[in-house]
């Protein structure tokens, strides 16, 4: 097995050190500037520039189809050799969106309900972003599963900053 670990912006080369991550996945807003640590090859580092938002809104960029294809290229290519780290600004929507993507896209066959109870079990911040994960849903054929898991698991305690976790994934690539 091998790891998704799941941060904010500003614990990001604490998480990097301390897990040994060598593949890292950004998702935040256009205009935001993330300094890649050293340690990740440049071509290890995907940046998704959007906004947290599920809905149009002026002024700001919705998750389309594009940024998930982009995530999904990059999953499906991760060699899984070293964990991977994914975060948003805050740690909270689209990271933990993003990670439960990921473990999704990865263990096609694990439900999605048990994906994302674990998510709730080691983060109690975590509310993933609903327009990422009814992308990725429909993406992957999960005929709403995704979106069911995550409405189910509702959304995590109010904070400034969501609690860190990681998630197994199988070392093994599809």
């Amino acid at each position: 097995m091998t790891k998704i670990h799941v941060c904010a912006l500003s614990m990001v080369d604490a998480q990097v050190e301390s897990s040994g991550a060598r593949s890292l996945v950004s998702v935040i807003g256009p205009g935001m500037e993330v300094l890649r640590p050293s340690v990740i090859p440049a071509h290890q580092h995907l940046q998704i520039l959007v906004s947290d938002i599920v809905a149009p809104l002026i002024g700001y960029v919705l998750p389309d189809e594009g940024h998930m294809r982009r995530m999904l290229d990059f999953f499906f290519t991760w060699d899984r050799q070293a964990p991977l780290l994914v975060h948003c600004f805050a740690g909270v929507s689209r990271s933990t969106a993003s990670a439960f993507i990921a473990a999704c896209a990865l263990e096609p066959l694990k439900p999605e309900i048990e994906i994302a109870r674990e998510i709730r079990e080691k983060s109690p911040t975590a509310t993933p972003n609903a327009r990422l994960v009814a992308l990725a849903d429909e993406m992957l054929d999960r005929e709403g599963r995704m979106i069911a898991a995550v409405h189910e698991i509702g959304r995590g305690r109010d904070c400034y900053e969501g609690v860190p976790f990681a998630l197994d994934v199988p070392a093994w690539r599809r």
